[in-house]
This record gives C-alpha cells, sequence and structure tokens, in this order.
C-alpha cells in the first residue's frame, strides 16, 4: 500500500499545505518547520492541483533560504522546476525591472548599489550641497531615506516638518539624480521602482498578475510597507495568497520591517483562512514554556500554544557574574571544559548580545584560553577592500555609468590620475551633458581628437587615455570572452597582483581573497557577468555563513534568526542592554525588545543559559546594573541560578571566577580556623611594549595603529585600530603583536 505524500506532516502543517484557494495566513511558531510547509505546498500545488511551475511565485528574505527551498521543492518533486520564480524579494524585483527598463527611467544593465557605495554616494551629496556632515552624519541622512523609500515615499512626497527634514529632502532628491545618471538602483529602489512600475502600468501588473496564479511568502513578518503592496500587487488577479510568518519573532523594524503586516491581511482579507503551526521540533518544552512567558507579555498577537514531543529537558541556568569580565570568562570556561579533547564540540554552542560591541570582552577571553571561535557580523568577504576593487572593475565593465565605481578604480593601483583630473573630467562631461564614463569612451574611441582630449589637455589627458583605452578593451572583452578571462585580463592589465602582493602576509591574505572571488567567477562563467553581479550585490551577512562549522559562534540577536544550536547563552541581561536603553521610553521598541530576546531563547535546541553582570566596565570606571525585567518573567520553577546570587557577595571577582567549575556540581565548603592573611604583595612593575601612535602587526588582523596603551592589573592593555576589522582591545602579553 503505498503511504500518502503528507504522511509526514502533523495535522496543523496537513491542513496549511492543502488549504484552498484565496487567501491563507499560516502563522509558525519557532522550530515549527514552515519552511517544511512551504516547500510541500509548492510541491502539492505542481504535483496535486496541476498548477505549472511557470505560474507559481515564492519570495522569502535571503538567498540561501530561496535555495535552500529550491533544492526542497526538486526533491519532492523529483523535477527541476526551471519555470519556478523563487528568490527573495529583492532579486525578484530586479528581474522584473530588467525586463520591464523600456518604461522605467534606467537601462536593463543597472548596477545595485551595496550599502558601502550608498554611503559614499551620500556622502559625495553632503559635500556637493554645503551641508555640515557633522550635525547629518551620511549614516544617518541615508536611514531617513531608506525608510521613505520603504515607505513608498519619493523625494517630492517627504514631510518637511522642520529643518532637518528639508535638508534630508535636497539630499534624498540629489541622491537620486545621482542614482539615475549612473544607471543605478540602491537595494531599496528594488522594491520603490517595482511598486512603481505596477501601479503606473496596467498592462504590466495585469500580465504579472494572470501570470502567477499562486504567491507565496516567507517571513511574512518582516515585510514592509512597499512589499506588502506589491504583493497585494502581484496577487491581484488570481487572489491566491498564502502567507507563513510569526508575528513573534519580527524583529527589524529598524530596517523597515512592520510586524503589524500580519494584522493588515487580517483586515484586507477577512475571508483569509488562519492556520497557526504550534508544534516545535526543535526546543525541549522547559525552553518552549520559558520563552512564552516573556512573548504572551507582548500585545497585538495571536497567541500560540508551543509543545514538543522532546520532553521536557533541562532548566534554564540563570547565571550572575561579579562584573563583565567574569561574564565573559564564565561563558569561555564552561565552553571549554565541554569541547576537552573535542575540538569540533564548539559547533554546538552559539553566544548572543544585544550590541557587536558586546564581543570584545568575548574575544579576549577564546584569546586568553586558547580556544577557536567564529565571528558572524565581523567584516564580510565582499565587504574587503580588494574584493570590492575587482567587484567595482567588473561594475564599471558592466555599466561605464556607474560614477562610484569609477572613481575607486579610476586611479588604482596608482596612475598618476589625481583628484583635480578627475574634477576636470567630471566637469567636461557635464558641460557635454554626458557622463564621465561616455566621456572616457569617447577619449578612447578618438583619442587626442576627442573632444574630452581637448578640454583636458596636458599630462592629465594623457593619463586618463591610457585607463579610457584599459576600459574600452575590457568592455569589448565582455562581449567575446567568458567572465574568467575578462576578471584575469583585468588583474593583468591593471597589475593588481603586484599591488597587493608587497612581501607581507596580509597581502598573500588579500591576493587569496581576489583568487577567491575568482573562483566564484568560473562558476558564473556560463551565465555571464550580468548574472555574477547581480548575485554578489543581493548576497547577505547569512548566506555568507559556512555550513560545516566546528568553533563556537559569537552573534548578535538580530543575527541569530533562521539558527540553532544545542546550547545557547544570552549574556548582557541587563536593564540598558537587553532591554536596549533606546526602548525604555518607547512602548513599541520594547515590544521588539522582548521579541528579539524571545528569538534568542527560541535558538536553543537543549541548553539555554542566561547570563547577566552586576556591574559593568564604563570609560574607566564600573557601574551597577539591574537585572533585565524580561528575566522577571520566567517563572522560578524553571530557573536554575548559580553565581553570585547563589554564594556571600564576593568584591573580588578572581574569587568567583575560581569557583565557577565547584559551582556546575556545588560540594560544602570545609570549615577552617581564622587564619590572619598576609600582607598583600607589592604590585608588580610593569614595562609598557607600546605607546600610542605605534604600527603593529597582528598575526589574524594584519595591520593597525595603537591608540591607547595602560597597565590595568599588572598587565598591559593595548587598544588598536586595524584596518580590516576595526577597533579592538588586547592584552600586550597573548596578542601577539608584532611593531611595523
Amino acid at each position: 500500500m503505498q503511504s500518502s505524500p503528507f504522511s509526514h506532516l502533523n495535522d496543523q502543517q496537513r491542513q496549511a499545505v492543502t488549504a484552498g484557494l484565496g487567501q491563507t495566513l499560516v502563522l509558525a511558531g519557532p522550530g515549527s518547520g514552515k519552511t517544511r510547509v512551504l516547500t510541500e505546498r509548492i510541491a502539492y500545488l505542481v504535483r496535486d492541483l496541476a498548477v505549472r511551475p511557470y505560474h507559481i511565485l515564492a519570495v522569502t528574505f535571503t538567498n540561501k533560504a530561496a535555495r535552500e527551498m529550491q533544492s526542497r521543492v526538486e526533491q519532492t518533486l523529483g523535477d527541476p522546476c526551471r519555470d519556478l520564480w523563487l528568490g527573495t524579494f529583492h532579486s525578484v524585483c530586479a528581474r522584473m525591472l530588467r525586463r520591464e527598463a523600456a518604461v522605467l527611467p534606467f537601462d536593463s544593465n543597472f548596477v545595485i548599489m551595496d550599502a558601502d557605495d550608498q554611503d559614499t554616494l551620500v556622502k559625495r551629496v553632503l559635500k556637493e550641497l554645503n551641508v555640515n556632515d557633522k550635525l547629518y552624519r551620511a549614516s544617518g541622512v541615508h536611514a531617513a531615506i531608506s525608510n521613505a523609500k520603504n515607505n513608498l515615499m519619493q523625494p517630492k512626497d517627504y514631510p518637511r516638518r522642520n529643518y532637518r527634514d528639508e535638508v534630508i529632502a535636497r539630499v534624498y532628491e540629489r541622491y537620486q539624480q545621482m542614482l539615475l545618471q549612473s544607471n543605478a538602483l540602491d537595494f531599496d529602489d528594488l522594491l520603490l521602482w517595482t511598486v512603481r512600475l505596477l501601479q503606473e502600468n496596467p498592462d504590466v501588473v495585469e500580465r504579472y498578475g494572470r501570470r502567477f496564479e499562486h504567491v507565496l511568502v516567507d517571513e511574512f513578518q518582516d515585510t514592509n510597507t512597499a512589499q506588502y503592496l506589491l504583493l497585494k500587487l502581484v496577487s491581484s488577479y488570481h487572489q491566491n495568497l498564502f502567507v507563513v510568518g510569526d508575528e513573534d519573532q519580527s524583529i527589524y523594524r529598524w530596517r523597515g520591517a512592520d510586524y503589524r503586516n500580519v494584522l493588515r491581511f487580517e483586515q484586507d482579507f477577512p475571508e483569509a483562512k488562519k492556520i497557526l503551526l504550534e508544534q516545535n521540533y526543535r526546543s525541549t518544552q522547559t525552553v518552549l514554556d520559558a520563552a512564552r512567558a516573556v512573548i504572551d507579555r507582548n500585545p497585538h498577537r495571536t497567541p500560540k500554544h508551543l509543545f514538543t514531543d522532546r520532553g521536557s529537558g533541562e532548566r534554564l541556568v540563570l547565571f550572575e557574574a561579579a562584573d563583565d569580565h567574569s561574564e565573559a570568562t564564565y561563558v569561555v570556561d564552561l565552553i571549554g571544559q565541554n569541547m576537552a579533547g573535542d575540538r569540533k564540540a564548539g559547533s554546538r554552542f552559539a553566544v548572543m548580545y544585544r550590541t557587536n560591541a558586546q564581543s570584545r570582552l568575548l574575544e579576549e577571553a577564546f584569546l586568553r584560553s586558547g580556544l577557536p571561535y567564529r565571528l558572524v557580523g565581523a567584516q564580510r568577504f565582499y565587504g574587503r577592500r580588494e574584493v570590492k576593487d575587482l567587484i567595482c572593475f567588473l561594475r564599471l565593465v558592466a555599466n561605464p555609468a556607474d560614477e562610484v565605481s569609477l572613481n575607486r578604480t579610476i586611479n588604482l593601483p596608482p596612475r598618476g590620475i589625481g583628484d583635480k583630473t578627475i574634477q576636470s573630467l567630471q566637469a567636461a562631461a557635464q558641460r557635454a551633458q554626458t557622463t564621465p564614463g561616455a566621456a572616457l569612451l569617447e577619449l578612447a574611441a578618438k583619442g587626442e581628437r576627442s573632444a574630452a582630449f581637448t578640454a583636458l589637455g596636458g599630462r592629465g589627458a594623457a593619463m586618463l587615455l591610457d585607463f579610457a583605452r584599459l576600459l574600452a578593451g575590457w568592455m569589448e572583452a565582455a562581449r567575446q570572452e567568458p567572465l574568467p578571462a575578462l576578471f584575469d585580463r583585468i588583474v593583468t592589465e591593471t597589475r593588481y597582483e603586484a599591488y597587493l602582493r608587497d612581501g607581507t602576509e596580509e597581502g598573500e591574505d588579500r591576493w587569496n581573497n581576489v583568487q577567491e572571488l575568482r573562483k566564484l567567477a568560473y562558476e558564473y562563467q556560463d551565465r555571464g557577468l550580468g548574472p555574477f553581479l547581480e548575485n554578489l550585490a543581493l548576497v547577505s551577512d547569512q548566506d555568507t555563513l559556512p555550513e560545516d562549522v566546528t568553533a563556537p559562534t559569537l552573534l548578535t540577536l538580530h543575527a541569530a534568526k533562521g539558527l540553532e544550536f544545542d546550547n545557547v547563552f544570552i549574556i548582557g541581561l541587563d536593564e540598558g542592554l537587553l532591554p536596549h536603553s533606546r526602548s525604555l521610553d518607547d512602548p513599541e521598541e520594547m515590544a521588539e525588545e522582548r521579541r528579539l530576546f524571545y528569538v534568542g531563547m527560541t535558538r536553543a535546541r537543549n541548553r539555554l543559559y542566561l547570563v547577566r553582570s552586576r556591574q559593568r566596565s564604563s570609560y574607566g570606571s564600573t557601574e551597577f546594573s539591574e537585572p533585565s525585567r524580561f528575566l522577571q518573567d520566567i517563572p522560578s520553577a524553571l530557573l536554575e541560578e548559580r553565581g553570585a546570587q547563589r554564594r556571600a557577595r564576593s568584591t573580588r571577582p578572581s574569587e568567583v571566577q575560581a569557583s565557577w567549575a565547584r559551582w556546575e556540581t556545588p560540594v560544602p565548603a570545609p570549615r577552617s580556623p581564622q587564619i590572619i592573611p598576609p600582607p598583600p604583595p607589592a604590585p608588580k612593575v610593569v614595562q609598557q611594549q607600546y605607546r600610542p601612535g605605534m604600527r603593529v602587526r597582528h598575526p589574524i588582523w594584519g595591520e593597525g595603529l595603537v591608540v591607547e596603551s595602560r597597565v590595568l592589573d599588572g598587565e598591559e592593555n593595548v587598544d588598536v585600530a586595524f584596518e580590516s576589522v576595526g577597533f579592538k582591545r588586547l592584552l600586550a602579553s597573548l596578542a601577539r603583536l608584532e611593531t611595523v
């Protein structure tokens, strides 16, 4: 007897997968198998309802999730399903915009500006408009512009309630002009222009509406205003919209996500079916009960009764450290005990925190212990200088109008083209009502007879002519040669290898990164330069995480979304850290902080450690801290308390540190006669090796500049600003620094 294709699904999952036509809202608790439901739903449509993959659109938020869904669908159906539109919101929008570029104010070969490019462009605008960049920081201005785009505001729609709004509106307008002049879009534009495309072109929205008989959405709680409207537009004809999400896991409000879209969905589609997925396949019941106790205090949500077949499991550990140094050492010591003799055991541990800055003490503790660790949220591979250099060369070949890439590469490696020459090129292009890239191509074609050469004149024109001929040659090669050949040609003709490989270890590391990018170019040799660049522009941090991890993972709670670990430590559970101080006077922000803690708690499969500190260092002094209010919501029956609150209050952190191993298996302290302690030894005189302004080299992080050196507790502490990873505070005796 043949088994049912749904025999591996629980009742709630089966109900969701086989839901009828119309709108369906699936509220999926953490670890409840939402990816399985989505992929099985697609398979059900194709296999049981005979819907062609061509007529299905499925969107999610990361390339990694999209690849996993595609793989699962193909495995279930035994068919490659090439006609299925499945990808991230941004990749789907980019695909539409390239197809419909004829009715848009940019060409189909537009480039997508990444976060660094966007920041660079905003800084250019601030400088051009003579705006004080100390009062109007580029990151803050761009955040305001991004928020406006996510709410479908064009520059003319931007509200001008005060002088700051007026400045941002002017910057926004000029920023958009520069993007279009460069035939470029930023991430938010992909959504904004797609919505405008569908709203302003009835024939286009009807064509896509008729095509997509079924629209499926993952992580619906993370959609913003633009994404919600986009989904309504593309599903407007057949009205089959299937969304999966969980308002309790909406943690990206700061980048436009609005959990209230779940409420809007129920209001806009009152006949929609609502299905809850409540069986958890990840965590123990104790972890789920503790997490529910925290999240149930949030308003405007659908209560979910999470349950599991995995058993009750062990109680949560609540540890109170004497100070933040002790907090880090406790976590690392406990992980080290569990890793003893088995390095691969480290993959079972994750340490989560509210802000990136909290990783510093953890990193130092791992370095002191000699244990490996993986830091999520460090500089991304695609953000490294040498990788970005090569990407910009390739982007310029694909789109000579891209001024950001042109400005980065025109004198790279240094070829004598200074700022004055670049400004002259820009001025000449402006007078000719063209772009600097187009002026360079004219220079390459006509040489000294070109208007650009005459306008520039002198040595600058000759230097620009050399680069212009290189660019024209690369563009010709891009039309005739495969991508790896173009890549090699650019590296060779710019002498980029010699520029990087300067005989240092850092230079070798940088060259290895270039070779790694070259490997990716080979993977795209049959698809071409355009798809290669689009993939790089849309990749996210989670897409770059290695699958095979053997070390403990350090990451922020925001980065933990979608991940799971056997053992999870959440540190910094103090008022002002979690919840963050910015949320204390804002109920919506406080609700998001609670959701963030809930997401972190539900990443744990087996053990969950909640860690806080009685006092924290603050710019050379210490401040006492209060326990996070979220801890009060967890029933005491679910907690096992360890640390300072379970022992006599000690003012010496070293006493606490020395006792941790015993606290794991408590033993009664032996009675002993009173002994008068000897006088403390004279403080050790430490000869400082480093001074501010010295350049040093670290075996992993490369070169950096010493910012400050001080002696604390008999050890020299060095603050170093590294070029590769930014600011680090190190123990001189362990850091293996070399002076340069």
